[in-house]
């Protein structure tokens, strides 16, 4: 136990500054080693040597890098891999106090006893260790050191609650997980830190949280060893851990070495519990706050004089127990586990018959079991290494490369990625040994870049599994009440700093749905934050917008393009609604103001356009006494009454009266008094919106859809059919337009007689016959079924019927012919039975063409039309419609007789172009005439001639 040199251990709690004392101290000699116990910590300490003198006179040397240059003057090592005998000014040993580490203490004290510098000594830790280093250490002198910041207690505290710069420590990796994936959901993300990974990942996670990208960070006990990190509170999740053989509770100094690293420099520092683990004893945290601990009596050892005559030399030397009281036989490592276990072996022992073999042999042994897999596969890859040393002095090329190969890959998850991480540090400890494999520097570049690989996929998956950047990027921008940058896409996506937040729907924003909870909150209150200006922009981008832009729904709603700004609100008039706008309270009132006045504006322009005829009626001033009476009731039902309801009041209207108001439009039909102009597509939809929010109906109904002349009559609320241009009648309901215009036909007609269905009933109707039957009964009509025989029609006459039908087909209904069809369709008849009268004429002639084996008259249904009067129309099935039913339609000339009857088959002279069963449409109309032309009737005169 001799020495050189002035020997100095400077002791005390964490933050006092030891390890920058060491590093200050050895730069002042010409040479120096520093040993430290963690491999991360020593590449931290190389990085600061190296910024201070360059990378040509600093060596890094641990068990799996070596970085040596040739002009090598300060050397930053592993305690384990500290070169022993070189003879340098300076030698320091850095957590001196972990001698009495159950594993690794043994290296430690050998240290203590054995490593010292020419001209300086030093070794830095707790201020437990005074005492055994004056008993063991002759002539050592000791300076304490203060922290020089407090550390309190704070109790217990929900993950959810821990402050920023929080540091929650776990012991396995497991429990790291699991904190670090409940910290990405509810604070943004966390680091992770653990003495497993390389010093790269390592570092790279660091970052994230000094960096300011994370405020929380999730490690191992490996932060407690000289780990300087920005952190204000320590966190324990658990205070107990298992050291290799058994789970144990922490020891106050134990506790006391990972709770120090708060508060850092200056900064005051807290430390408590988290999570499942029980608040620490009151006892316990005093020790902590006043670095109160029972010294160290004893520390662990082992026999660094070794033989290597035999194995069986070199393990009982090994196994030697200590002379001194305060040292302790080290247990058995692993190193010593795994020559016990080759010793067994007969071919090891074989080769194992020299020192320089049993050399070797140990040399192999010393390999650390980096991969964790069980003892008996990590004796077996020693075994493996050691005969092929043994047999031809190198490992081979080949085998070696193959071990490499299989680990270089980047994909899988982090457990996957943390394996090959951790097999790789085999082969790296092994290329990084001298004369064990050729082509050393090119292997140990190799296998450095396998594990730089390994580490930057680990590091990313780690980001990617517990860092929610988006969530941390705003929070960090929030807490320093830095400007946020929004920007939106055409698409209506928002980023923020380039991460995807949300979507702007108008002027709601709508946050990210895979966001919950704090996550949520955070991204809408940073965003709503970023997108001011953007409302300001949008706003004056709407207001300047054509109406063109702008339009309703059917269920009041009022859309800008694809969005939803707001919708409508009932006012004091139907025809003077107010809107009520989405916009976000973020927005500010200056937004929602300039929103809703667009919003108005066109809402009163589209009314004012769509029922101009109505509107103008209302403001004639001209119109007086009962036809300003009718006009206001006109206004007050939209444009569009059933005559039963104001039957009295038309009745009462002279013909002057009648005059002014067909002036504005107003038509005066047999069942409905309407304006024409105001049926159409756009002013019905209109209409059925302002109807709806005028009567607070919980569901607005739709608009039929347009150009159909028949719809199926099903349950409305009392009025729809009227607000939307129809009339009910059996099973379905009529435009009135159409209504109208059969109504004029059935005039001709002898309603008391009896008379039968003509091609253009059916056709202006589009419905088959049996259909327009159930249409006539619902307008008060009785329909008597009859069957009779089929008159044979001559070819030539077929021909004229055919003509005749597509003339009659040639109408002048609003709807299309594409209309027309879905007429057709929408009465459920099939395509023959919705065929053109021409196609009917057709196909009967077809029917009546001679069989060579007819055996049976054919015979054909038809239907016989009288007027049933009020009561029959009340009997009938019929879907409610708003108001009474109108009353009985004019009659035809009295006197007249009906022309068929049922049962009178073959009886008379046969009519040519009496009732037949048209079973099929008419043809596909060419060009209907506009019934609001001016030259409707002159057209149809033309026609008709």
């Amino acid at each position: 136990m001799s020495h050189l040199g002035r020997i100095t251990a400077i002791l005390g709690p964490t933050n006092t500054g030891k390890t920058h004392l060491a590093i200050e101290r050895m730069l002042g000699h010409r040479t120096g080693v520093i040993g430290l116990p963690l491999r991360l910590l020593a590449r931290e300490v190389y990085d600061k040597i190296v910024a201070a003198r360059g990378p040509s006179v600093v060596a890094l040397v641990t068990g799996e890098e070596r970085i040596v240059p040739p002009r090598a003057q300060y050397w930053v090592c592993t305690v384990e891999a500290m070169p022993e005998g070189m003879g340098c000014d300076f030698l320091a040993v850095d957590e001196i106090q972990l001698c009495a580490d159950p594993e690794r203490g043994h290296v430690f004290t050998d240290r203590l006893l054995r490593a010292r510098g020419l001209h300086e000594t030093m070794f830095m830790g707790a201020d437990t260790m005074r005492g055994t280093i004056a008993a063991l250490v002759p002539g050592v002198q000791f300076e304490r050191r203060e922290r020089m910041s407090t550390l309190s207690y704070s109790g217990s505290r929900k993950i959810s609650r821990m402050q920023p710069r929080s540091a929650i420590v776990g012991f396995s990796v497991d429990n790291v997980y699991a904190i670090a994936e409940l910290l990405r959901r509810q604070k943004g993300g966390a680091a992770v830190v653990m003495g497993a990974l390389s010093p790269r990942t390592r570092n790279a996670q660091v970052d994230l949280y000094q960096n300011g990208d994370v405020d929380f960070l999730v490690a191992t006990d490996a932060i407690g060893m000289g780990l300087n990190l920005d952190i204000d509170h320590v966190a324990f999740a658990s205070t107990s851990k298992f050291d290799g053989r058994r789970m144990r509770d922490l020891m106050p100094n134990e506790l006391a070495q990972i709770a120090g690293r708060a508060g850092r420099g200056m900064s005051h520092g807290t430390f408590g519990v988290t999570g499942e683990a029980r608040p620490l004893d009151e006892d316990v945290a005093e020790a902590i706050m006043d670095h109160r601990f029972a010294p160290l009596k004893k520390i662990n050892w082992r026999n660094p004089n070794l033989s290597f005559g035999s194995v069986a030399a070199l393990i009982h030397t090994l196994e030697e127990p200590p002379q001194d009281e305060r040292l302790l036989k080290a247990r058995e490592a692993d190193d010593l586990l795994a020559l016990k276990s080759l010793s067994r072996d007969a071919e090891i022992m074989a080769r194992a018959s020299d020192p320089k073999s049993v050399r070797l042999l140990w040399d192999v042994c010393r390999i650390p079991d980096f991969r964790g897999i069980s003892h008996s596969e990590h004796t077996s890859l020693l075994e493996g290494i050691f005969n092929h040393l043994h047999e031809r002095g190198r490992v081979p090329n080949d085998w070696f490369a193959r071990q490499v190969k299989r680990i270089d890959r980047s994909d899988g998850n982090i457990d996957t990625l943390s394996k090959r991480l951790s097999y790789i540090r085999t082969w790296t400890y092994v290329a990084q040994r001298n004369g064990w494999i050729d082509e050393e520097n090119h292997w140990r570049e190799e296998t450095r870049a396998v594990e730089d690989r390994l580490s930057d996929a680990l590091h990313a998956k780690l980001t990617e599994k517990f860092v929610d950047r988006r969530t941390s990027v705003l929070l960090r921008r929030l807490k320093q009440k830095e400007a946020l940058l929004a920007e939106v896409n055409d698409k209506g996506e928002v980023t923020i700093e380039g991460e995807f937040v949300g979507r702007l729907d108008g002027f709601r924003f709508q946050a990210d749905k895979s966001a919950d909870g704090a996550e949520a909150k955070t991204l809408r209150q940073a965003s709503l934050a970023a997108l001011a200006p953007q409302f300001h922009l949008r706003a004056d981008r709407f207001y300047n917008a054509p109406d063109t832009e702008i339009d309703f729904t059917e269920q009041g709603g009022l859309m800008w393009g694809e969005h939803a700004v707001g919708k409508l609100v009932a006012g004091a008039d139907p025809f003077k609604p107010t809107v009520s706008v989405f916009v976000d309270d973020e927005a500010g009132p200056e937004v929602a103001q300039k929103v809703e006045r667009r919003l108005q504006h066109f809402i009163d322009r589209k009314i004012a356009a769509l029922f101009e005829p109505l509107l103008n009626l209302s403001r004639d001033e001209e119109l007086t006494g009962l036809a300003r009476g009718f006009a206001f009731r006109m206004v007050e039902a939209l444009g569009v009454i059933p005559r039963g309801d104001v039957a009295a009041e038309v009745k009462d209207l002279d013909q002057d009266a009648r005059g002014a108001l067909r002036k504005h439009g107003i038509r005066f039909g047999q069942f409905t008094i309407f304006m024409p102009l105001l049926l159409k597509p756009a002013p019905t939809r209109l209409r059925l919106v302002l109807w709806a929010l005028y009567n607070k109906l919980d569901v607005f109904p739709e608009a039929p859809p347009a150009g159909l002349v028949t719809v199926p009559a099903v349950e409305k609320a009392p009025g729809y059919y009227a607000m939307a241009g129809y009339r009910a009648a059996g099973e379905r309901a009529i435009r009135i337009d159409m209504l109208e215009r059969l109504a004029d036909m059935l005039r001709t007609e002898d309603s008391r007689g009896g008379f039968e269905a003509n091609p253009d009933m059916l056709s202006i109707t589009g419905m088959t016959l049996e259909q327009f039957a159930d249409l006539m009964q619902g307008l008060g009509y009785k329909a008597e079924k009859g069957e009779r025989e089929k008159v044979k029609v001559a070819p030539a006459e077929t021909a004229d019927a055919a003509a005749s039908a597509s003339e009659a087909s040639t109408d002048d209904s609003e709807a299309a012919p594409a209309d027309t069809e879905a007429a057709a369709t929408d009465t459920g008849a099939t395509e023959p039975e919705a065929a053109a009268p021409a196609e009917a004429a057709e196909s009967a002639a077809d029917e009546t063409a001679p069989e060579a084996d007819e055996t049976a008259p054919e015979v054909e249904v038809f239907y016989t039309f009288t007027w049933g009067g009020r009561a029959n129309r009340q009997n009938n099935r019929r879907a409610p419609q708003g108001g009474r039913r109108d009353g009985a339609p004019g009659q035809g000339k009295p006197g007249g007789k009906p022309r068929g009857k049922p049962g009178a088959k073959g009886k008379g002279k046969p009519r040519q172009d009496g009732a037949k069963k048209f079973s099929a449409r008419p043809p596909k109309k060419e060009k209907a005439i506009d019934p609001d032309n001016p030259f409707a009737a002159a057209l149809m005169g033309l026609k008709t001639k």
